[in-house]
Formats: structure tokens, sequence, C-alpha cells
């Protein structure tokens, strides 16, 4: 009967049956140290995400977690090197929801998303604080929507780019809320928030972590923050959402292999991320650092990101904005 068995597995796997491929891979995985490519500098909020959670996942995985920072191109470079890399669990892409924005602000991929590339969870929710100058006759998410439709044109939003993550936050509240602020594009948010506390400009969406000392000094006025839920950071301060139902958006950060990883790979990596962020220690960092722990199962986060890529399609194409 063993020989049987063992002829079976032998003439299956020289056949190509994935579930055979699949058993063996997940078997033996991991082999060796796993490289997690950052689209973005080291010591950003992204590399930062990678350092907090990779201590338990070393300690879990019996392997070392590579962190290579591959910064440029809007994430386009780390995230075509995870694309490209062989499927075994060995090279994994942590980024922001960028990568579900660059599909449709370039008209140009070297990769395909959904077939390049596989969800395995979303690591952190992130999103932004929503800041007004303190000039401006706003305390509330309501009184900035009012003022801005009162005054088309006339209110100056920054952001750190045309198709960047907190400009096309902007450009999805104007248009669930039918709101037409003008759009300021600097090369990074440093000076975007320089201009917004010398009233250059007059809101702006930020990360609530360095928002916070600004609006604590009373050089900034916080009105909300843009996730599905309240932030853990700042449980008093109201979304959105509470005003702009449906409305969600933000800097997500999430993990993803190679398209065609074997699926007990994804739920293995997907389990040890899970349990890191329960970890108090993470969990603490995490939500002292402005975001809240997810750790969502790879199926829970496919339907997410496939969601997330329809709602920026069709914020791009409504707002008519296109990178080369």
């Amino acid at each position: 009967m063993i020989d049987m068995m063992s002829r079976a597995v032998a003439a299956a796997a020289l056949l190509g049956m994935p579930w055979v491929a699949q058993a063996q891979s997940a078997a033996r995985f991991p082999v060796k140290p796993i490289r997690v490519v950052v689209p973005y500098p080291a010591g950003g909020p992204t590399d930062m995400t990678a350092r907090s959670i990779s201590p338990r996942m070393i300690e879990a995985l019996g392997q070392q977690l590579m962190i290579d920072n591959r910064a440029g191109a809007s994430t386009i470079i780390g995230t075509e090197i995870v694309a490209r890399a062989p499927p075994d669990g060995h090279t994994l892409l942590l980024v922001t929801s960028t990568i579900s924005m660059n599909p449709s602000v370039f008209r140009k991929l070297p990769y395909d998303v959904e077939r390049d590339l596989v969800p395995v969870t979303q690591v952190i929710a992130s999103p932004f604080a929503v800041l007004a100058h303190p000039a401006l006759p706003v305390r509330t998410t309501g009184e900035l929507l009012a003022l801005i439709k009162a005054k088309p044109g006339q209110l100056l939003y920054p952001s750190s780019g045309i198709g960047s993550a907190n400009h096309l936050a902007v450009l999805l509240l104007a248009r669930l809320a039918r709101i037409e602020p003008t759009h300021v594009p600097y090369k990074g948010t440093a000076q975007g928030i320089a201009d917004l506390v010398a009233g250059q400009v007059q809101f702006s969406f930020n990360n609530p972590l360095t928002s916070l000392p600004l609006a604590n000094a009373g050089k900034l006025r916080l009105l909300a923050t843009t996730g599905a839920k309240r932030l853990a950071l700042l449980p008093n301060v109201p979304t959105v959402s509470e005003v702009v139902p449906g409305y969600e958006a933000g800097n997500w950060h999430a993990l993803f292999a190679p398209g065609a990883t074997p699926r007990d790979i994804v739920a293995r990596l997907q389990t040890e991320v899970a349990r890191a962020l329960a970890a108090p220690e993470v969990r603490t960092k995490l939500v002292e650092g402005g975001a809240d722990p997810v750790g969502s199962t790879p199926e829970d986060f496919a339907a997410y990101f496939r969601s997330e890529l329809a709602k920026w399609a069709q914020t791009v194409k409504t707002a008519k904005i296109q990178v080369e």
C-alpha cells in the first residue's frame, strides 16, 4: 500500500498536479530567509510597520525577515521586483494603498496587480487626519464641506503629488460630497503642511501622528479622520463617514506575495502576521503610531482589495487624471 501511494505521488508530481506541489511547498516553508520588499525609504511609516511585526514572525517562522527598501516611482519599482519573483513565499511585498491606485493613475504598469500578485493580509488601517487652518471658520467636517460648497474653487488643499493617496482621498470626498476644492500638488508632505500652518492653503489630509503635535499646539485644527471607523489613538475624533456615509480613505499597509504562490503558504504567512499583530507590544506600538492593526484573512483582504481597485478607478475616471 505504501509503495502504491509513493508511486501515485510521484506520478502526480510528474503530471504537475498543483495539490502535490502545494503540499510539498507548504510543508517545507520557509527554507531560507524571507525578503520583504518595502517600496519606501528606510525609517518611513511602512518600513516601521515591517520592523514592528518582523521579530514575532522571525520567532514563529524560524527564518530571518530581511527588509529590502526599494523606494521610487510611486512604489512601482519595489512592486515589480515582487511581481517577478519566484512564487514560493520567500519574497514578499509590504506596500500601502497606493498599490490599489496606481493601476488607474498610470497609463501603463510593468505588472498586473491582480495576476502577478496575491493578497496575503491587510496589516494595518492607517487613515488620514482632516486638518484645517485655525483661521478657517470650521470645526467639523460638515462645516468644512458647507464652506467649500459656498466658495467653489476657492479653498486650497495640498497633496504629496498628483495621483498620491492624499490627493485621491480628497477627490473621493469631492465626488461623494459634491464639492469643488482646488488641488495644490507638492513633491512631498512637508512643504504642504508648512504652507497649511502658514495659511497658504486652507485644509489638508495628512498622517495623524505627525499632525497631532501641530493640532495640540493650536497651529492646526483637527476635524476628523478618514477611516471606516474611529482611530484607536483618537477615539473622540469623528470620522468623515459619520457625515458622508460610505466614505473611507487612507494609507493602509498590506502584505502581498507573487502570483501563483501556493495557498497554504499564503495562509501560513497570514496566520503569523495576525499572531504578531495580536502581541501586546506590537499592537501598542502600532496604535501609538496612528494605525489600527487588522490581520485580515487572504480571502477578506482580496475582496477588500478588489473593492479598493474599483473605488479608485471610478474616482480617477471622474477626476480625469492620469500620469504617464
